[in-house]
């Protein structure tokens, strides 16, 4: 079994290639140009570690990989659009370096291109990838509209706030694990399984993504403390203290008046009411809850060691 770095190392080198035609330039340059500003890869890396788990990689995991991999980029080229992101990865956004409409064609182009992947895969599992493609794909879409609805909202339950993160966010791991395993050959209940796996940890890695934007070390996360206080974001914490209720008119009162010092005094907040510890009992809970799902998967401890020490990372990274 392969570790997570060495299957990234694997994936870049068959991935970092010309996927588009040279013309029309002014539609592939843009994508091409996105693709080299890199990313974690840990969606794609996912799919191969899902498959590994059950037999060796095939060529039709690679072609799945890189769909997923497509797929995740045409979503970040439209999100930055509708965030209006100036920088992604350091770097220009598509819609900044041209504009927003040939950024719309270009995640459009970027979409159709993730089709063309799936569609080279030989196995008779076509049909049930593409099932669960197709519906993660709808997923993440309400979640990102959820997201901007309750930017707008005052109030958004913790309920309401953790089915958003599993549709932004969580649906894409679990997916592309089970995916891999899909393709590899693993039985219902262990493919039910990785996708319980791959939700619960996705969850647990934004509560503690929510933690490290108010608490981080500013110099290993490379943000700003505090961003998401800053644009008002509804993030684990936030919402936690609203529902705690003593501090809910005083944090009202700062997303509404933006004062100088609002970072310091929300802070003052969170910990005020505990939020702090809170969160990370919240992402303990969900990453004990992975774990168990991964241990009860019917293949030998070691095939699941890889996955394990990922999930670890990611829970216990600091930047």
């Amino acid at each position: 079994m392969q570790s997570f770095e060495t299957l990234s190392k694997q994936f870049a080198e068959k991935f970092d290639t010309r996927h588009f035609p040279e013309q029309p330039a002014s539609l592939y340059e843009p994508n091409e140009y996105f693709l080299k500003l890199g990313g974690k890869r840990i969606r794609p890396v996912l799919c191969l570690m899902g498959n590994e788990m059950f037999d060796e990689i095939m060529p039709d995991a690679w072609h799945a990989a890189t769909a997923i991999e497509l797929f995740h980029n045409f979503t970040l080229i439209h999100d930055d659009i509708m965030d209006k992101a100036p920088l992604r990865r350091g770097k220009q956004t598509v819609h900044t370096k041209y504009n927003d409409s040939t950024a719309l064609l270009a995640g459009d182009v970027m979409l159709v291109k993730a089709y063309e992947f799936l569609n080279k895969i030989s196995t008779v599992q076509l049909h049930k990838v593409l099932l669960l493609f197709n519906k993660t794909a709808i997923e993440v879409c309400e979640g990102q509209q959820l997201d901007m609805d309750y930017e707008l909202q005052d109030n958004v339950s913790m309920t309401d706030y953790l089915r958003m993160i599993e549709l932004k966010t969580s649906v894409a791991l679990a997916a592309s694990l089970k995916i891999g395993a899909l393709l590899g050959g693993g039985g219902e209940r262990n493919q039910n399984l990785l996708y319980e796996f791959g939700r619960k940890l996705g969850i647990a890695f934004q509560v503690q993504d929510d933690y490290l934007d108010a608490f981080g070390d500013n110099a290993k996360t490379g943000k700003q403390v505090g961003g998401d206080i800053l644009s008002n974001k509804k993030t684990f914490l936030l919402i936690h203290a609203m529902e705690s209720g003593s501090h809910q008119k005083e944090l009202k009162t700062l997303i509404k008046t933006n004062p100088s010092n609002k970072v310091e005094k929300v802070l003052n907040v969170y910990k005020d009411c505990k939020a702090d510890e809170w969160a990370l009992q919240l992402k303990n809970k969900y990453f004990d809850e992975a774990l168990n799902h991964l241990e009860d998967i019917a293949v030998l401890s070691k095939r699941k060691e890889p996955l394990r020490e990922l999930a670890l990372f990611l829970v216990q990274r600091d930047f």
